[in-house]
């Protein structure tokens, strides 16, 4: 359903899937560029993904059967829900023993810039509790849309394309005792540079 309703929306170019492994856990780490970068990703994955995902759009009244239905994962500030930091983390990590796919943002939200943000710690605390490969990915050609937050707060206006040019790059996987933040970040940015030439993106 994701997978058909994202062709339908975007002009998609997927580079890497292969990179995904066939079996067994990994993490994938994205940039976040808009509110429907999980669906790209989820349509755009070979296996199915769980998503980590800010908990008030988890609980959206129109949308939260769907994202139960995946797998999500809310997660919210412990200042915000004491406690909640713990137990999302505690649910990637009985994810990843079951040897699931997971995915997270871990700039931890939307870009404002169009450009990447800083990783959080959030990526260090999930792999040293599981040693798991990390394959960085890079998403282009959604900044500017209205589900982004180029033209003000993101969905407060109404969408002003359609069928843009929508690249998801995936790159080769990075061993868990290798995976720093500062080199997953940088991979991503590379492959944000490639994946940019084909959207279109400046």
């Amino acid at each position: 359903m994701v997978f058909g309703l994202i062709h339908i929306l975007y002009r998609l170019r997927f580079r890497g899937r292969s990179h995904i492994p066939r079996y067994g856990a990994a993490l994938v780490v994205c940039n976040h560029v808009s509110f429907v970068d999980a669906l790209v990703i989820g349509g755009g994955c070979p296996r199915p993904v769980r998503f980590m995902m800010d908990k008030p759009i988890y609980e959206s009244k129109y949308l939260n059967w769907l994202f139960r239905m995946v797998g999500a994962i809310p997660v919210e500030s412990d200042r915000r829900d004491p406690g909640n930091v713990r137990r999302a983390l505690d649910e990637v990590s009985r994810a990843l023993r079951h040897g699931d796919i997971v995915m997270l943002f871990p700039e931890g939200r939307l870009t404002t810039s169009g450009e990447i943000n800083t990783f959080r710690r959030g990526l260090d605390l999930i792999l040293t509790r599981d040693p798991v490969p990390v394959i960085p990915a890079a998403m282009s050609g959604l900044w500017g849309s209205w589900t982004s937050h180029r033209h003000g707060r993101a969905l407060s206006q109404w969408p002003r394309r359609f069928r843009a040019r929508v690249a998801l790059y995936f790159g080769e996987p990075v061993a868990p005792e290798l995976a720093t933040r500062q080199l997953l970040e940088r991979r991503v940015r590379e492959l944000k540079t490639e994946a940019d030439q084909w959207a279109g993106n400046r």
